[in-house]
């Protein structure tokens, strides 16, 4: 890559855009952008971090492309019809996508991870990195959440550290298939499971992915995941569980705690060894044991694996809590798909507490494409005390069928014996919320795709004091 070009990223505010934005700035990259949040006056504070980076932020109208050198990088979302992509096409100037882009990067590194899956790829990233820089390999990580960790005064969105060493951590993303433009040494997958595409489209993704790398790491526990570990070649690939011995790390001695969670592991032939998490919740236990498989792939021993990863802080949005006022706690999650909306109720479940929780959908699309599961998930985790409000999906503008809405989804949980209530908007959500709470309670605010869900929970918590 050349350090005299220009990129210009049209979204960059978004989870995926902004730490790509900031690794080639940090790079030395000439960086600038436009972002929808931006001219909606929406998410200053983010806005106000990347300009003092040295990013330069145009309205998304297409004044801010004017050089056909400028690459402009779009996510898999953007339309043909945004004036940014009218005005590069108009220019002659290349466009690349977001996960182009960070594949370039990517591949050119002399050591590089990917971490994919349907759930808690953030997550073992952010382990990952966590364990890296302690570890002194002075990592570059490209993560799709910020890293709490990493978090200062200076770095509040800190989804992106950029390091001198030769590893590259990177979350890579099935949804739009374009995992396939990557080529790991290390290829970890969490789990598989119905989200985005078929279960066939996913399987063929996935098996390239891990078939790439020079040693893969992968969920035993996940049916699927398991299934394609079963056609990689012995000697490249480590596997780890919650409960089947046959793994290579394997954990035991499982100990829920509110504010985390204890367990034992140990690899194949080796004597356990206890990890004490600050983060909650047995889907964190199996995040943790990808994470210490992808130190020992990359030849860390265990021990040391396991002391790199203590203080790990988490990753925002993931079962955040926000505060507590009136005896009541408010917390923050990025729970959108049936899968993570399943680990964040287990993981509360195990405490007392009815949940009342709000879930706005990420998209009319996924809501669409999962209704059947998203019907049976909070049918089958939902206690019969926990109260479920939805407003309808988060929408930024673009075409898009609204054939199925949030009362429709509604109306089915209700009809599973559970209690359910569909809003038109977000802020009846919380009046009808803030009617119903009582102390003991816990307040779950829900989605992905919309940075104001976490200003929304810092209201609800203001308006219960």
């Amino acid at each position: 890559m050349e350090h005299d070009r220009s990129y210009f990223f049209c979204g960059i505010g978004g989870s995926g855009m902004l730490p790509l934005a900031l690794i080639l700035r940090r790079h030395g990259f000439r960086v600038s952008g436009s972002d929808r949040a931006l001219d909606q006056g929406r998410t200053a504070s983010k806005f106000d971090f990347l300009r003092s980076q040295g990013i330069g932020l145009f309205p998304q109208d297409g004044s801010g492309l004017t050089d056909p050198a400028t690459i402009l990088v779009v996510s898999a979302a953007v339309e043909d019809s945004v004036p940014d992509v009218r005005a590069a096409r108009a220019q002659g100037a290349a466009i690349l996508t977001r996960a182009q882009l960070l594949a370039q990067l990517f591949n050119a590194a002399p050591k590089a991870v990917g971490v994919a899956g349907t759930s808690g790829k953030s997550t073992t990233t952010g382990m990952v990195g966590w364990m890296a820089h302690n570890l002194g390999l002075q990592p570059t990580v490209m993560n799709g959440a910020v890293m709490k960790n990493f978090v200062t005064a200076d770095a509040p969105f800190a989804s992106a550290l950029v390091g001198d060493g030769d590893l590259f951590v990177a979350e890579v993303d099935e949804s739009d298939g374009s995992i396939a433009h990557y080529t790991p040494h290390v290829a970890v997958l969490n789990n598989v499971a119905f989200d985005h595409k078929s279960m066939e489209e996913l399987r063929a993704l996935f098996t390239d992915f891990l078939g790439k790398a020079h040693m893969a790491v992968v969920n035993r526990d996940n049916a699927e995941a398991a299934r394609l570990a079963a056609s990689i070649p012995p000697g490249r690939c480590l596997t780890y569980s919650l409960w089947d011995d046959a793994a290579d790390l394997v954990a035991g001695d499982i100990r829920p705690r509110p504010d985390g969670i204890s367990f034992s592991v140990r690899e194949q032939g080796g004597a356990a060894m206890t990890v004490s998490l600050d983060v909650p919740g047995r889907h964190n236990v199996s995040n943790a044991l990808a994470a210490l498989a992808t130190a020992r792939a990359l030849a860390v021993p265990l021990a040391e694996a396991m002391a790199a990863l203590n203080g790990f802080a988490g990753i925002r949005r993931r079962l955040e809590v926000v505060g507590t006022a009136t005896g009541v706690t408010v917390i923050d999650d990025f729970a959108h798909n049936p899968d993570k909306i399943a680990a964040t109720l287990a993981t509360l479940h195990d405490f007392p507490g009815r949940l009342l929780i709000l879930f706005q959908p990420h998209g009319f699309g996924p809501l669409r494409l999962m209704r059947r599961e998203f019907v049976e998930c909070f049918a089958s985790h939902l206690a019969p005390e926990d109260v479920l409000v939805m407003p309808e999906p988060v929408y930024f503008g673009g075409t898009v069928d609204r054939s199925v809405s949030s009362g429709d989804i509604v109306a089915d949980i209700q009809a599973a014996g559970r209690e359910a209530q569909a809003f038109t908007d977000r802020d009846a959500c919380g009046e009808y919320l803030l009617s119903q709470v009582r102390p003991g309670d816990r307040v779950v605010v829900m989605g992905a795709r919309d940075d104001t869900l976490s200003s929304f929970a810092q209201a609800l918590l203001r308006n219960l004091g």
